[in-house]
């Protein structure tokens, strides 16, 4: 089995874009603010955490980008910086060893309503030639794929707010199993929309409250619902000996990936965590180590009553008596939920933190939940050396996805 490295990082983000991000997140700064996009008069839910001062121009053709739901733009944008910040000479990579998963949740939403609008207002001829491209939830990834000539397995992950994690995973896969040398990985999205934040608030999952710093705040016995977040996260990930052979720098290896399903419901997950629990037991197997081996997990931690409450339970029911010795935290409290970047965004978050020896802080953090009784490193994050992180990321349809990611050493 081939070892598995992470060469490159490229994120777009409410905290920062590129080499920002890790630092605003060391911070612990606030990416949520009152919605600028669209007119919230009408709607309950006036806050999200928005992308700011983005420009599509500045990581491709202005033609181009108009081409592109905002979604794919992100996602271009993270691969672009990625894939420069891996060194990549892309002339020189086999094209045919060279894939790329890339996913989103909701895909082109924007251009869903947009075009829409345009179908009622002013008839089916005034339908933009490129609605159908714009709108798919594949179209990141094989845009990404075309840009750099990524020839071999190109898929789009579509497993709700699972779905970054399951791309990352999916693709350590690939190289594992040696069908592949460099593989593209991530995860997109941009749903805050008008027709998509009605959506999840009429499922009753978005926090209604119009403090900024009282929002997004998991683990805390006053949390009421996750708060909207958009961006992208990319890496560029491969086989061992092919980024050593080309003197590339590497940030950290995954070495265990877990999936699995609740098969329970729609939208609530299973309040017998079990699929949670095997999915990070799954990752810990994978990888060959033990449970007392992880130092840091960046939770699921969405700010809802029942996931943080099910999650908590998940890790008590694998780790048992480790769990007291564990650091967990939520970046959420930063990011917002970036749905199907999520996963992506926060193995970002892990990667940077064995390389950088840092556990981020669950911000805003004012009481823990009576229910819920481990480490959430409240408020402020602690610098402590570590070789394992697990991520976690769980979808809508019971997706379950876990991911270890561990500190490079030769």
């Amino acid at each position: 089995m081939k070892r598995v490295v992470i060469t490159g990082i490229g994120v777009v983000s409410p905290i920062g874009t590129g080499e920002s991000f890790w630092e605003n997140v060391k911070k612990g700064t606030n990416g949520i603010d009152f919605i600028k996009s669209f007119d919230t008069s009408d709607f309950s839910v006036k806050i999200a955490a928005e992308v700011k001062d983005f420009d599509p121009t500045d990581y491709m053709e202005k033609k181009e980008s108009k081409r592109m739901d905002r979604y794919s733009q992100f996602a271009l944008a993270a691969a672009d910086i990625a894939v420069k910040d891996s060194g990549l000479n892309i002339e020189k990579v086999d094209h045919d060893r060279f894939g790329c998963i890339v996913g989103s949740a909701v895909g082109g939403i924007h251009t869903i309503e947009t075009e829409h609008a345009k179908l009622l207002s002013k008839g089916p001829s005034k339908v933009s030639t490129f609605f159908i491209p714009m709108m798919l939830s594949n179209m990141a990834s094989g845009l990404i794929a075309i840009k750099y000539s990524a020839k071999a397995v190109n898929i789009s992950t579509v497993t709700a707010c699972a779905t970054g994690a399951n791309a990352i995973g999916e693709s350590f896969k690939r190289i594992q199993e040696g069908s592949c040398h460099v593989m593209i990985a991530g995860g997109s999205e941009a749903a805050i929309t008008p027709c998509s934040i009605a959506g999840f608030t009429a499922l009753t999952t978005l926090s209604t409250t119009r403090d900024i710093n009282r929002a997004s705040i998991p683990f805390d016995k006053e949390r009421h619902g996750f708060v909207m977040g958009e961006g992208a996260g990319v890496m560029v990930l491969e086989d061992y000996d092919h980024a050593v052979k080309r003197g590339a720098r590497i940030y950290a290896e995954i070495v265990g990936y877990g999936a699995t399903c609740d098969a329970y419901h729609m939208t609530s997950p299973d309040p017998s965590s079990e699929g949670a629990a095997k999915s990070m037991l799954n990752a810990i197997k994978d990888a060959g180590i033990e449970t007392k081996d992880i130092t840091y997990i960046n939770a699921h931690g969405t700010s809802t009553l029942y996931n943080d409450k099910f999650e908590t339970q998940a890790i008590k029911k694998i780790f048992k008596e480790d769990a007291k010795n564990l650091l967990v935290s939520s970046t959420k409290s930063m990011t917002g939920h970036l749905l199907g970047a999520a996963g992506a965004v926060e193995a970002i978050i892990c990667a940077k933190a064995v390389e950088d020896s840092f556990i981020p802080a669950t911000i805003n953090h004012r009481e823990t939940d009576p229910e819920l009784d481990l480490n959430y490193v409240p408020n402020v994050g602690i610098s402590k050396e570590f070789d394992y992180a697990l991520s976690n990321a769980f979808g809508f349809g019971g997706h379950n996805s876990s991911l270890v990611i561990k500190k490079f050493k030769e």
